[in-house]
């Protein structure tokens, strides 16, 4: 129980990357019984193997499926022609359309892990809003609010509700159906999004453009190194010394001659060094090298200053999935693989750093925005391949030829588990491979899709509600819950347990609070002499209830970025949706179920 208590503070540290924590956890958990042997009631002893299964257990199996077939519908574009109707929709009725967006946005994330469905209708919604002048602020957050909460419907619309029906399973309760709790999901989903629709976008006020206080252009210029010059005669490693900061992209010497740019070459009169950086530093350079700055074949002064050319400036998001996350710009190659220079970076609405700064050692993390600079043709590359999340002016969205057999693939994954033909595990993992096979997918993106952070909290979540049953912690935690409730009506007991899962779900994981919150809610249930099933629900809805801070789920980051939303942005929209959320399912579980 120490451990675990450890556990989730650690999950709640910024600094420490979620993945480390739980593999902290995991090594904790294995090592610690093998020093210190323990044996069960049935007189098993626990070994490290025990707290691995988790790497094994069905819904991590299905959850990595899921995402894998979810990269699918990203790659192909197969949700595009959704959002085209929407884009037109907009122009035609903003008010209007703002329900239907958020009514689609619910509907799809009850099938579809919500990551794609942010990652399709931000773009859209950016656009709407700079075409009509209605600020983007205001409809953002009730978008990706509103997939949370229509992902509560199913068993596979988050990976929390796969956890809980497999744990619930595991502890032999019977399995849920596809739609089995739908019923009080939609009731709660129709009054959230009513509020979405009506109340938030005016508790939302408008924000300024994320990036108008970190636009430094950059331009490429050509610096002519003289005769006599400091240039003349040193190495290009002495001369970037001198500049400090100068990036030279290539050195030409004479007309067909090109030279690497390598720390050793040594620099000769006539040299010419081309760069890029802002107007500034670039005259910096001229002087304190004393070169002469050159524009095509143009001498930059007062008369002829830089020109950008086709250059364009656009707005990318990182989202899950994206080779880009966890990795530094110097450690892609951004520049030379998608031939766009970066100008800045926000993270949770503030800015990072600007070029010149040390931009590219940070490493990115899902929902940064980049500003990238580059032609125009490059930018509609870029949004047509699907690689990064393009935030402009255009609803232009990715789609190709594979993008109608990845939707029947996902439809197919779907209808199987709905009828009972195959176990949403099985099924999702045969989705997977066909979305590879049939070429909608490649390994590339395959291993892109899957998540080491979701992984490893799920396994070590897993791990933690093994330990916590084996070693009676369960049970410890029940008799505490009913010694504090004692005297309550199950009604109460009930809505206080979904409270608290909601509670836990913003501050640490979600998947660990459902994991760790189900065996519990299921000990309570039997000592209370009442049905599992209110009580395993109440877990699954609270546990989804990640409304209040930004990293309560991956997806409020990327909106909080694209939106420029605070923190207390958040908290004032996102607690009165969990208040509300959780009087209405309070009122319902207890009715449906006769208690």
């Amino acid at each position: 129980m120490i451990l675990t208590v450890v556990a989730l503070v650690l999950f709640t540290r910024e600094r420490i990357p979620l993945e480390t924590s739980s593999l902290a956890v995991l090594a904790l958990l294995a090592a610690g019984f093998e020093l210190f042997p323990m044996h069960t009631e049935e007189g098993r002893q626990l070994h490290a193997e025990t707290f691995f299964h988790g790497f094994g257990h069905e819904a991590l199996v299905a959850v990595c499926a899921l995402m894998i077939a979810g990269q699918g519908l990203v790659r192909t574009g197969a949700l595009e022609p959704v959002g085209r109707s929407l884009a037109v929709l907009w122009r035609l009725s903003p008010t209007f359309s703002l329900l239907v967006t958020l009514l689609i946005g619910a509907t799809l994330s009850a099938f579809v892990n919500n990551t794609p469905i942010v990652v399709l209708l931000l773009p859209i919604l950016v656009s709407v809003s700079l075409r009509t002048g209605k600020p983007a602020s205001t409809v953002l957050m009730p978008m990706g609010f509103a997939t949370l909460v229509g992902g509560m419907a199913t068993t596979i619309g988050t990976s929390t509700n796969l956890l809980v029906v497999s744990v619930a399973a595991d502890l032999g309760l019977k399995r849920f159906g596809m739609f089995d709790f739908a019923g009080p999901a939609v009731v709660a989903a129709g009054v959230g999004v009513l509020y979405l629709w009506l109340v938030a976008p005016r508790l939302l006020g408008a924000r300024p453009a994320l990036m108008d206080s970190t636009s430094p252009r950059l331009f490429s210029a050509r610096l002519n190194v003289l005769e006599d010059s400091y240039c003349d005669g040193k190495t290009l490693a002495e001369i970037l010394k001198r500049a400090g900061g100068m990036q030279v992209n290539r050195i030409r010497r004479g007309a067909d001659t090109q030279v690497m740019p390598l720390p050793d070459a040594r620099i000769r009169a006539g040299d010419q060094l081309v760069v890029q950086d802002t107007p500034a530093r670039l005259k910096e350079f001229e002087q304190v090298l004393g070169a002469d700055l050159y524009s095509g074949d143009t001498r930059v002064d007062d008369e002829h200053p830089l020109s950008a050319g086709d250059q364009q400036l656009a707005e990318i998001a990182v989202f899950f999935g994206s080779s880009l996350v966890g990795r530094t710009l110097r450690g892609t190659r951004f520049l030379e693989r998608f031939q766009v220079a970066a100008l800045a970076l926000h993270r949770s609405g503030r800015p990072l750093a600007t070029a010149g700064q040390d931009l590219a050692s940070i490493t990115l993390q899902v929902g940064d925005v980049l500003l990238v600079q580059g032609p125009r043709t490059q930018i509609s590359q870029l949004r047509e391949a699907a690689e990064l999340l393009v935030l402009d002016a255009t609803s232009d969205l990715p789609h190709s030829g594979k993008a109608t057999t990845a939707l029947l693939i996902m439809v197919g994954i779907v209808a199987l588990a709905a009828f009972g033909v195959l176990p949403i595990a099985v099924g999702a993992v045969c989705g997977a491979l066909l979305m590879i096979a049939t070429g909608c997918l490649s390994w590339k993106d395959a291993a892109n899709a899957l998540s080491a952070q979701v992984i490893l909290i799920v396994a070590a979540s897993l791990a933690m509600g093994a330990a916590l049953q084996a070693t009676g912690g369960t049970r410890y935690m029940t008799d505490v819950f009913l010694t504090l409730t004692a005297g309550a009506s199950p009604a109460v007991v009930l809505s206080a347990l979904m409270l608290l899962m909601a509670i836990l779900t913003n501050i640490v994981s979600n998947n660990a609070a459902a994991v760790i919150g189900t065996p519990i809610d299921v000990g309570i249930a039997h000592q209370l002499g009442l049905p599992a099933e209110p009580f395993v629900l109440a877990v699954l809805f609270g546990a989804n209830m990640s409304y209040a801070t930004p990293m309560a789920y991956k997806t409020n980051l990327l909106v909080m970025n694209a939106g420029g939303y605070t923190f207390g942005d958040f908290i004032r929209i996102g607690v009165p949706l969990t208040l509300l959320m959780w009087l209405a399912l309070s009122w319902l579980l207890p009715s449906l179920y006769g208690f």
